[in-house]
């Protein structure tokens, strides 16, 4: 895989886990709201563009596993950075929509 396919691939990766840390922030300003089912909604559009990311971060490691050779640079690794840190603000902001519902 050449350097311009990884840069392409990295870009996909930080697009859509921006895009579903933008649907969590969304979310987050619902709960506050008291607009539960619509913060759930949220949560489910990021995972959408989480399991996108994660689609083409998948893509990476079937080529690493079938022997062609990555060639990891700053910009993949602030992809995958970029990534695993939105999965965890979904992971949080899940537990803080079912502490929104019971406190209320």
């Amino acid at each position: 895989m050449n350097q311009e396919e990884i840069q392409a691939v990295s870009f996909e990766i930080i697009l859509a886990s921006g895009d579903a840390r933008t649907n969590i922030h969304e979310a987050f300003a619902f709960m506050r709201k008291g607009e539960y089912q619509e913060a759930e909604e949220k949560l489910d559009e990021a995972n959408e563009g989480i399991l996108k990311a994660h689609q083409s971060q998948t893509g990476l490691l079937q080529q690493y596993a079938e022997g062609q050779t990555i060639t990891v640079e700053v910009l993949l690794v602030h992809a995958q950075d970029h990534l695993m840190t939105t999965m965890t603000l979904r992971e949080v902001a899940l537990e803080m929509l079912a502490l929104y519902q019971k406190v209320s």
